[in-house]
Parts: C-alpha cells; structure tokens; sequence
C-alpha cells in the first residue's frame, strides 16, 4: 500500500497517492475494528456521517469484506442527520442505505435513524434517548471517564470550512457540554435543520476516523492538524481529540497539500 505515515499530536496522518488506495485502506481499517470489537464486546458500535464518505466506504460491499465481516454484530449509528424525510435526497440515511446498508447482510433492527416525523429538538431528544437505551445494555460502551457513549468506531468527513458532523465553526453548539446529541436549525449548509453528536460523544470513542480527499479541503486540513495561531482553536476538526481512543486521518495527496512537507518524507 503506497501512503506515508505519520504520528503526531494531533493522531496518526495516513496519506494515499489515490482515492482508491484510501478506500481499501479504509475498508481494512473498519474490517479491522470489527473483528477487535466482535471479539472483545460481542458487537460493533459504529457512527456514519454523510458526505462522500459513504463512496469511499464502497469496498466494504465487496470481496472479502462482505463475507469475512460479521454484519449481524453491527449496531449503526449516525454522528450527524439531516431533519428530513428518509428518501429526501439530502438525508445521510438515504445515502448510507443506498451505498452500503442495502449492499451487505445487516440486521434492519440494528440500524438506528433518527425519528423524521417530530421537529428537529425532539429528534435530538429522541435519538439521545436511544443511545441512553443503548448504553443501559452495553451494547454501546460507556467511557470510564465520563458518562458519554463510547461507540467503537465514529467516522467522520470534513467539509472545507473545518466543520466535522453537523458542528460548524463559530457555532454555539460546540460548547455544548452536556447533551449528547443537540441540535441545530441554522445550518450554513442547506438543509438547515440538523441533528449532530457533541464533541464530547465524538472524542469519547475508542476510534476516530476523518476521512478527507480533495484539494479543496487542504487549507482546512493545514488548520485542523498543523497551525498553531488561536484562531485555528475555532476550527471543528481540530476540536476532535480522543480522550482515550486513537484518532486516525485519512487523506488523499490533494487534501495533505498543504502540510507541513517535512513530516512526509514521500511528499513531494
């Protein structure tokens, strides 16, 4: 597999000359964790967001992983939904259902959608409570240092503002302590009604994976994992710190432009 590696404090860069390095990449990594969690707890715990990340994910429905994964473990989650109906063009859960949950063997119970018929508050009530339920069983941990969700596996996109799920910079509701998942109406980004976890459920995971390709994310990717001036403190993605688990990026050579060269001895 042809991609430099790289740790640093902000987790472990792994950068690929091609797109489709990265998805079989990927695809070895949640196949990976999987196997890990089916093993240590019985079940996998995994958070999806919407974007293009769902595409790169598309390895996952073929050989060996459609048959070597153990798809009835899955317990499937969303970081971030869209408040509109589950066939609207925009909903994360359309775009998962039609790119990867109807392609492999998954349990329709397993999958966890948020309730599109109430507004976009009690959404947000709605689907915390679910994951409370979730928690109560074990069937998503719970993180030993706090009372937050610890799902096994929350993987992310970025948009080229920085923002990561449906946190936005600037937005309020980064502050957000307490709650789970909130909620938001004023999305800079159409539709504007959307449920998102907080940043404290995103950095209790045990893994945390940004998934980043194109040049128009490289400035953002330079700001979430390079800079230091404070102004880049605002940025969403640079907010994703694991408290306890592992945080791995995944870029495409356009969206690690802008790096710091001197971490990659490969990148030219």
């Amino acid at each position: 597999m042809a991609h430099s590696e790289v740790h640093n404090n902000r987790g472990e860069l792994r950068i690929y000359e091609s797109v489709d390095e990265l998805g079989t990449d990927l695809a070895d990594y949640v196949a990976e964790l999987s196997e890990l969690s089916v093993k240590e707890r019985g079940v996998f715990a995994i958070a999806l967001s919407g974007g293009s990340l769902i595409g790169l994910l598309g390895k996952l429905c073929k050989a060996p992983y459609n048959r070597t994964i153990d798809w009835a473990k899955w317990y499937i989650f969303w970081a971030d939904e869209r408040v509109v109906a589950k066939n609207h063009v925009d909903s994360n859960y359309k775009l998962a259902k039609d790119g990867l949950l109807s392609k492999v063997p998954i349990v329709p119970s397993h999958v966890h959608s948020i309730n599109d018929s109430v507004s976009a508050e009690a959404a947000a009530d709605d689907y915390e409570f679910d994951i409370r339920q979730m928690v109560r069983t074990r069937l998503i941990s719970v993180s030993d240092i706090s009372d937050c969700p610890k799902f096994d596996l929350i993987l992310l996109g970025m948009g080229s503002d920085g923002h990561i799920a449906s946190l936005f910079p600037n937005h309020l509701v980064l502050d957000e302590k307490d709650q789970w998942v909130t909620y938001i109406t004023d999305s800079p980004k159409p539709p504007p009604e959307r449920i998102t976890f907080t940043l404290p459920v995103i950095n209790s995971a045990s893994n945390v994976a940004l998934v980043v390709t194109g040049g128009n994310k490289a400035e953002a990717v330079c700001l979430a994992v390079d800079a230091v001036e404070p102004d880049c403190q605002s940025i969403p993605a640079r907010m994703v710190q694991p408290t306890k688990g592992k945080l791995v990026w995944f870029l495409d050579r356009p969206a690690a432009s802008k790096l710091n060269n001197s971490q990659f001895p490969n990148q030219g």
